[in-house]
Order: structure tokens, then C-alpha cells, then sequence
């Protein structure tokens, strides 16, 4: 199987910085497993490599989607696929990094998504249209309906996984829960967790918030609050809806601010519970490690050589 080095972790731990390094180190080439950084209108809220960044090491799956067209998992997982092939023609290491968990475990797993066909793309957007008349509260209940065990996983807010859960469900007659009972390996992956003292992720996160105010945040909110009946899954991405409060008048930027940097870290929490329960993850702490980059580089090339 062709083999895949994943690096994951929560928001703000240093995954990009990382995962460049390790590719100068072991001829490798990046795909992002961000749900977020495929659009091309925004950046600074989804925390994008930057162009110098990606002048050191090719990204994959950075920049490649507009956020007014629908883009799915399943669309995710067809591209990444896409990717590992071109990075292999050239003989080099594919290396997926990323923070979203589901994201990750799709392409690494051979998850049962539903196949990408029009009668997805027609129950897909049925559902869609359900949400935009009923709202995200009626839009899960209709999930813990038809599949409770799998509602109770998913937060209300979170639309876009409740509506990737009811496409699943429609599309092939079985409940989401059930199919991913027995889930087997796409690649020979090795997967290195990045992870800290909690209290210093989130020194990180509320420093990351204050910088990317400083980058222009604020105007990649407003764009999408102007923009947000035409679009699709960045409308839940954190970083944004934080800001509508602020452009319809209701609170002061301040305190919208201060909810960007709860949701964050609220964010990153869930982050290291999925990878902890769903994926298996060597952990280690780049923060108090002066050799992780080089205790890393040696247990892959360990991998590598199997």
C-alpha cells in the first residue's frame, strides 16, 4: 500500500511549520487536510500556508474551490487521491496536514461517504434547502430522527457535517452510525499528533486571533456576512459567524473578538478528542521537545524503510 505521513493536532500548534520542515527533510510534498483552506476568497481566517510557504514545499488542496460552490468530503477525498498520484509520479512522500479530524480519517480510511453522482448532488441539495427554510436546529433533529446515534456525536451549530450525515443516509438506505462500523485503511499511514499543555495552546489560539485581527479578519467576515445567502460550507467555518453580531449591530467588536477566541479553543478541544478516539496518533509536544522535528524525522524514516 502506498504509504502516507499525516500530521495533525489542534489549531495554532504548528502543524504547517512542522510538516515544511519534515518535507525539506524527507522529499515531500503537501496535501492540506483543512476542510477550509481549498477556498480561494479567504485566508487569513482559515490560517493558510502563505505564498512563501508554499514556495518552499508544493501544497495540494489550497486555493482550488470558490466558497460559492458546494464542496463536500467526498469531493475532498476524490482530490486528495488525485494528489497522492501526482506526488508519487515525482517519487516523493505525500504528507497530509491538518486539523479537520473527519477530513482526515475519510482520506485516510475507506469511510463509506456515498458515491459523488446527481442523485447525491440532488438529495444533497434538498437538504440544503431544508436548512436555509428550517434553520440548523430542525436541520439535526431530522438527523436524530433517522439516526440518533450519530446526532449525538454532532453538534446542532455544526450543518455541515448533519447534512453530509442525512446526504450518506438517503443515498444508500443505511444509517450513517452503521456504516462506519468496519472501516479499513486506503494507505499505510503514519500518523504524528502535535499536541501541548493545554494552557498553552491556548495562550497560542488568543495570540493567533490577535494577529489575524492585525492581517484583516475583520474584512474577510464582512465579506462573507454580505456574500452569505450564496454560500456553502464556510459559513460555519470559526472565525467568521463570530463577526456577524458586530455587522448587524448587536455587540461591540470586542466582545466578538472574545467569542472568536472561546470558539477556538473550544475548537481545539474537539479537535484532540476526535483524533484521541478515532485515529491512531503518536503524540508529541513540539513545545517542550528542542529534538522533536529530529526524533520525528528518525521514526519515519524508521516507517519508511518496513
Amino acid at each position: 500500500m502506498q504509504k502516507i505521513l499525516a500530521i495533525v493536532g489542534p489549531t495554532a500548534i504548528g502543524k504547517t511549520s512542522m510538516a515544511i520542515s519534515l518535507a525539506q527533510e524527507l522529499s515531500g510534498e503537501i496535501i492540506s487536510g483543512d476542510s477550509m483552506q481549498v477556498y480561494q476568497e479567504v485566508a487569513v481566517g482559515t490560517a493558510k500556508p502563505t505564498y512563501s510557504e508554499r514556495q518552499a514545499v508544493k501544497h495540494y488542496l489550497v486555493d482550488t474551490q470558490s466558497i460559492f460552490a458546494p464542496y463536500s468530503v467526498v469531493d475532498f477525498v476524490h482530490d486528495a487521491k488525485n494528489a497522492v498520484q501526482e506526488i508519487t509520479k515525482k517519487n516523493k512522500l505525500p504528507i497530509l496536514v491538518g486539523g479537520t479530524g473527519f477530513y482526515v480519517n475519510a482520506f485516510l480510511n475507506q469511510m463509506q461517504l456515498g458515491e459523488k453522482n446527481s442523485q447525491e448532488s440532488a438529495i444533497a441539495e434538498k437538504w440544503n434547502m431544508y436548512l436555509k427554510q428550517n434553520g440548523a436546529a430542525q436541520l439535526w433533529q431530522q438527523l436524530a430522527a433517522q439516526d440518533f446515534a450519530t446526532a449525538r456525536k454532532i453538534s446542532p451549530n455544526n450543518s455541515r457535517r448533519v447534512l453530509r450525515a442525512l446526504t450518506v443516509i438517503e443515498r444508500t438506505g443505511k444509517k450513517f452510525s452503521q456504516q462506519q462500523e468496519e472501516i479499513l485503511p486506503r494507505y499505510n499511514y503514519l500518523i504524528i499528533g502535535l499536541n501541548a499543555d493545554r494552557q498553552e495552546i491556548y495562550r497560542r489560539i488568543n495570540l493567533r486571533v490577535d494577529q489575524m485581527m492585525e492581517q484583516g479578519l475583520l474584512k474577510e467576515a464582512e465579506y462573507i456576512f454580505q456574500n452569505k445567502e450564496q454560500e456553502y460550507q464556510v459559513l460555519q467555518a470559526i472565525g467568521y459567524k463570530e463577526f456577524f453580531p458586530y455587522f448587524t449591530g448587536e455587540k461591540k467588536l470586542v466582545e466578538c473578538i472574545a467569542d472568536l477566541k472561546t470558539a477556538s479553543r473550544h475548537y481545539a478541544k474537539r479537535q484532540l478528542t476526535y483524533f484521541r478516539h478515532q485515529l491512531p496518533v503518536n503524540w508529541v509536544d513540539p513545545l517542550k521537545n528542542n529534538n522533536c522535528t529530529k526524533e520525528i524525522k528518525q521514526k519515519v524514516e524508521a516507517w519508511l524503510n518496513e
